[in-house]
């Protein structure tokens, strides 16, 4: 299968003046995941075309608490997540696919962006959305992608037009920032290059 090519973006006069953010979030607790190595193949690739990137991993999500609408104060875990959603022009997702759908500690996160509701820009309203989805076998990775999609579009978010889906029980991610299916890292790459693209479109929040 062949997938889309694009040109890395090298001269400075073709980028905006403040360069875009490009949050990732994604991953599993109890050290670095496919998903989250996934999610880095896809980052990298955003930063080629020139954007910054800043990930929030399975260790960050981790140290979230309970999402709870009725809480007065938020910690300083909490509130640095929100205000790098804010400030950030896209967002790629990546979760692991947990009995047919994503998992609890990447829909907690999710459900943190509450907090933004009442902001010009809330939730991820008007911002592109990678969305990458790991699983042992495929089943799971096409049902977590679409629960993906059906949370973006309920945050107002917009998914790009290709999503990643990954069978872990074929595809082995390696430390170096590799996979051992050069086609698996150029749709993860796919993903980041339809992110980078979009995002000079999206206006940041602060």
């Amino acid at each position: 299968m062949t997938f889309e090519q694009d040109e890395t973006v090298a001269a400075s006069d073709t980028l905006p003046a403040i360069l875009p953010v490009v949050v990732g979030i994604g991953g599993t607790i109890g050290g670095v995941s496919s998903t989250e190595r996934a999610l880095r193949i896809a980052l990298d690739a955003v930063e080629k075309q020139g954007y910054r990137t800043q990930m929030f991993g399975g260790a960050d999500m981790a140290r979230l608490p309970l999402y709870d609408p009725k809480a007065t104060t938020r910690t300083a875990d909490e509130r640095a997540f929100v205000e790098a959603v804010r400030g950030a022009s896209a967002v790629i997702i990546a979760s692991p696919g947990y009995h047919g759908s994503i998992s609890g500690v990447v829909k907690n996160a999710l459900d943190l962006l509450e907090e933004t509701a009442r902001d010009e820009r809330p939730y991820l309203a008007d911002m592109p959305v990678g969305l990458i989805a790991t699983a042992y076998g495929w089943q799971a990775t096409g049902s977590t992608i679409a629960a993906l999609r059906s949370i973006v579009h309920a945050l107002r978010g917009w998914p790009t037009p290709f999503a990643a889906a990954i069978n872990t029980q074929v595809t082995k991610f390696d430390d170096e920032g590799g996979a051992n299916d050069p086609a698996v890292i150029e749709q993860l790459c796919l993903v980041g290059r339809q992110v980078a693209r979009f995002a000079p479109l999206s206006e940041p929040a602060n």
